[in-house]
Order: structure tokens, then sequence, then C-alpha cells
């Protein structure tokens, strides 16, 4: 090669190198809506990605296609990549491990011209991929501390705040960033229905309420602080005006809203609290029937719903079998979230399928207790939690009362460990009042009524177990 030829290979490379350190700076130099670093300066792709991100935290439709058009719009982003992948992992589905994957690979191969907060977020889905949830919430509080006005963080970190049931970080990570946004901002209201349920689930009960009425005051469809205040009167066993509270704002989550399916789950333990047991029948063949339901999410929501009214005496095999028709219950898919599997359980259960209950059980502990998974979130929550929540629920099945009670009440101190809400982890103390109720622990279940009875008012549910547990005292003496 000549010295004309070389001279001008090497301003080539220069000029190339100069191109790229041009196009990272273009880049970095442009703010989100909130004043954090972007990695595109294409007006266009920062549209559709912050259509995305309020349908990430609206739950209204999903984000997908506009996800493709921020891509489309700037195809070296990498952050619509990121947000594609964590949002198929917040559905907790493991048949969308390998496309989350894919657009991990994508985002990664686009980093090297990406903000350092963009490349933080890739770390952090990257941490959920792999199953270190633990992890990836960490990584989000650091990126909050420097960026508190990140929506993004703070909508994944909820989330998987929730999927680990870590309360104190539910409430704390958005107390942290609250006072440092503008009420003036579109999302202000999300975030202030993100810090309502942290305070719920936190036992702060009229600040929750204050919180999440705020955030309705301010924009009505806002899913998450609706859900928030029904979660404190649930709690607080107001019944009726639970009810009411969901009604008030049904036209803005009962149509076109992906959280529409949980939001009649709290209709119906409103109505089951009551005891209008074929009112919640009614509603679960109306709004959470087999053939509306697309996700496991939504599944879990069904099979527990049935399962407390299986507990209560109503035949719900064939309603459990259709619901357990369209759940993946792949062998792959075993031990991939404990919440999700303790459900699966109990629609297996409900649908009088005891050997395909113990044999995915089986292949549950078999994941918990493989060296492979030893970082993984899962590996614990199964292991502290799902397991012998499972193993009680095998045992109360086989007629083995007194063993269910005592594994259920041992577990019970630890359910939060696997994620859920106080609400959703009731299941657990009602399956143990009927163990209670059917085997010889009757000082046990009268411990749990006082309990009970302290937390909230005595509810036409309460009072049925509490004739049920006395009906054994009168057996018994």
């Amino acid at each position: 090669m000549g010295a004309a030829a070389a001279g001008a290979k090497t301003l080539a490379a220069a000029a190339q190198a100069l191109n790229g350190a041009w196009a990272t700076f273009a880049r970095m130099s442009s703010p989100d809506p909130r004043g954090n670093p972007c990695g595109t300066r294409n007006a266009a792709a920062k549209a559709a990605a912050e259509t995305a991100l309020w349908r990430m935290m609206s739950f209204y439709d999903t984000p997908l296609a506009d996800l493709d058009a921020a891509s489309a719009h700037d195809g070296g982003w990498a952050l619509p990549h990121v947000m594609r992948a964590g949002f198929l992992l917040s559905l907790t589905e493991p048949a969308l491990l390998a496309e989350a994957a894919e657009h991990l690979r994508r985002a990664q191969a686009l980093a090297d011209g990406a903000p350092a907060r963009e490349r933080a977020h890739l770390q952090a889905v990257q941490a959920v991929l792999d199953g270190r949830w633990q992890a990836a919430c960490c990584a989000w509080d650091a990126l909050l501390i420097e960026y508190p006005r990140d929506a993004l963080a703070l909508q994944w970190a909820q989330l998987w705040d929730f999927y680990r049931g870590d309360s104190a970080q539910l409430r704390l990570r958005a107390a942290r960033a609250l006072p440092e946004w503008d009420e003036a901002d579109a999302l202000y209201p999300y975030v202030l229905g993100l810090y309502a349920f942290g305070l719920e689930e936190s036992h702060l009960y009229p600040q929750a309420e204050d919180a999440g009425r705020r955030a309705l005051s301010l924009n009505p469809k806002v899913p998450w602080a609706v859900h928030a205040v029904a979660h404190v009167m649930e709690m607080q066993g107001r019944c009726e005006d639970g009810a009411a509270w969901l009604r008030q704002y049904q036209e803005h989550w009962c149509a076109g809203n992906g959280f529409s399916g949980h939001l009649w789950w709290h209709t119906g333990l409103f109505r089951l609290e009551g005891m209008d047991l074929e009112g919640v029948l009614r509603l679960a063949d109306k709004h959470l029937a087999a053939d509306r339901l697309q996700i496991t999410l939504q599944r879990i929501d069904a099979a527990a719903l049935l399962w407390r009214l299986r507990l209560l005496g109503v035949d719900v095999a064939a309603r459990c079998a259709r619901l357990l028709e369209g759940w993946d219950l792949a062998p792959q898919a075993a031990g991939y979230y404990a919440f999700n599997d303790l459900h699966a359980v109990l629609a297996m259960l409900g649908a009088g399928q005891f050997a395909r209950a113990e044999g995915w059980v089986a292949r549950c502990a078999e994941r918990a207790l493989c060296c492979d998974d030893a970082r993984r979130s899962n590996h614990a929550m199964a292991r502290e939690a799902g397991l012998p929540l499972m193993r009680a629920l095998l045992a109360n099945e086989r007629g083995d009362f007194d063993t269910a009670a005592d594994g259920l009440y041992a577990a019970r101190g630890q359910a939060q460990r696997f994620g859920g809400s106080h609400a959703q982890r009731d299941l657990i103390d009602q399956t143990l009042l009927a163990a209670c109720a059917r085997g010889t622990r009757r000082g046990l279940g009268r411990a749990l009524l006082n309990e009970r009875r302290l937390s909230k008012p005595m509810t036409p549910l309460s009072q049925h177990w509490q004739a049920q547990v006395q009906a054994v005292h009168a057996v018994a003496g």
C-alpha cells in the first residue's frame, strides 16, 4: 500500500471515529420530557417512546406498537428494545423469555452510543432476564438516586418490588422520588398512584387513600391509584365502600385496559366479604372466564377467586379445568415464579387434578434446589414460601388437615417472600381457617379469627369462618 493510500485509509478511519463520536454526542445532548439524558434527538421517536411509557404505567393497550414506531424513527436507539424486553418480562411468562433476550441483544449492540442512564436500564432488565430480581431492583434504586424523575425506573422497580413482596421499597422508593416531580407533569398522577399503593402495603391506610384520591383528582385514568384505594377498603373491611369506589371509576378501567381483570377480581373480593357467592360466581363467569384471559397474571386472579369460592363449598371443578386449558404449564415453565406456581396448583386442585398438582410441585422443587438457579430470586422465593405452601395445599387435599394447618401457619410468616399483596395472600389465611375448621387445630383457628377481628370489622365472610371454627368446638366439647 502506497503512502497516499495509507493516508487515505487513516483519514477515513479518523472520519468514521469522529462521526461516531459526534453521533454519540448528538444522542446524549437531548433530554427526555423530564430532563433525563436521552439516547435520541429524533422527536418522533421520543414521542412514541413517551406514549409507550404512558401505556406501561396506565395499562391502556400494550406499548409494543409504540416501541416499534420509536425504533422505526431511530433504528440506532437502544432504549426501545430495552423497554420492549422489560415489558415482556413484566408479564412473568416463561414463553416470552426468548423474545425478551433477543431485544436485549439488539439493545446491547446499540449501547455504545447510549447515555449511562439507558445503559443502566439495560443492565437492570438483563438482571431480570437472568432471574436476579433483587439485583435489578438495586440497579433501579441506584438509577433513581441519580435520576428521581425517571418514570420508567419507578414503574419497573414497583412491579418487581411487588413480585418480590418488598412492601417497604414499594413505599420508600416512590417516596424518595416524588418530591422531585412537578405536579404539572402528565405522569405525576401515575407516580402518585405508585406511592399510594406502597403506602397501602405498608399498612398506612389513611395516607394511602389520600394519595390515591389525589392522583385521581388530577387524572381519573390512573387504574393503579383506583387499585390502591380499593386495597385500602379491602383491608379495612369496607365492602360496600369498595364496591361503590370501583363502580365510580369503572368507565375508565373497564374497557381497553389490561388491568381490568384484576379490578374485577377486587370487585369479586368485596362481594365475597359480603358472602354473595352467587354474585361472585356470576362475576367470575362474565369477567374472569377462561376464554377472556390471555396471560398468566390474569389467570392467577381467576384461580384465586375460584379457590375462595371452593373453600366456601361452591363446585368450581369445571371452571378450573377450563382455566387450565390455556395456561402455559409446559414442564419448563414450572418453577419460574413461585407466586404463579402456587396459583397453578390451586387451579389443578380445584379441577380435581391431584396427581398433576403433585407433579407440578415436584418439578418446582427440582428447579428451586438446582445449583444452577442459586442466583435466581425465585430460588429463595420457592424454598422459603412457595414450596412449603404448595405442600401444605397437597396435604389439605389429601384430608390431612392438621398437617396442612401446621404447614400453612408456619409458611404464612414468610409468604410475603414470594410476592403479591396482602389481599392476595389472604387466600392463605382463608385456606388455613378452613383446615382448622376441618381438623383439630381449634385453638389456632380461634387465634386467627381474633387477629382478623382486630384488623377489620367482622364481615359476613369472617362470621362464616367463626361459625365454622365454633362448630368444631361444639362437636369437640
